[in-house]
């Protein structure tokens, strides 16, 4: 799953309010304190404050943004490191998941797991062939299906993996202490995996 950056810059802020505040309505001519007419910016309240709802609506975009420049930054890291393995971050996953395969997997499976189309792996498929890290075998009940097998070199470069994914999750982990990172692990769990309820 190689991504990469839409933008020259991708550390630049992106815009979270492409929307204005609808118009609302007025309980008087001249209500004190409203400002969400047509062309209103923001609304608040009687007091003059931002109302709530909008406040915490700013708070989720700032919050989507910093997690999106994390990604792109996480991503710049990740493809620094592989670049002394010879191995593209897409490989890297598919690599990866063969190995994670209690047996040599098909190619369906790995498009099922990897949740992209099967083109997709059999071009990473291909890459990784030509470099000698995965082969392509028959499977022995069945001679028209094809399984994928882990070479030696296939085994060694997941050892690199390894040590490359180490190195760059230190990378980005340096500025936090211990406790910092125990939270924010737990943070990550409930977000990667929110459970049934969670990931409808």
């Amino acid at each position: 799953m190689s991504t990469t950056d839409r933008t020259s810059d991708p550390d630049a802020p992106v815009r979270t309010d492409g929307t204005e505040d609808a118009p609302g309505r007025t309980d008087g001519a001249d209500s004190p304190g409203r400002a969400d007419g047509p062309g209103g910016a923001c609304a608040h309240d009687r007091s003059g404050r931002p109302r709530a709802s909008d406040a915490a609506s700013d708070a989720d975009g700032l919050l989507a943004e910093q997690l999106l420049r994390l990604t792109r930054r996480l991503h710049r890291i990740q493809k620094r490191h592989l670049e002394p393995v010879g191995i593209t971050p897409a490989q890297s996953r598919l690599l990866r998941t063969v190995a994670a395969f209690g047996g040599p997997p098909r190619m369906a499976d790995l498009a099922a797991r990897l949740e992209v189309v099967p083109r997709a792996v059999t071009s990473l498929v291909d890459g990784l062939e030509a470099a000698g890290r995965v082969r392509r075998a028959p499977d022995p009940d069945n001679r028209r299906v094809i399984r994928i097998e882990l070479t030696d070199a296939g085994r060694a470069t997941l050892r690199e993996l390894r040590s490359a994914r180490r190195a760059a999750a230190e990378d980005i982990l340096a500025p936090l202490t211990a406790e910092q990172r125990e939270v924010l692990g737990g943070l990550l769990t409930a977000l990667v995996d929110p459970g049934p309820e969670g990931g409808r």
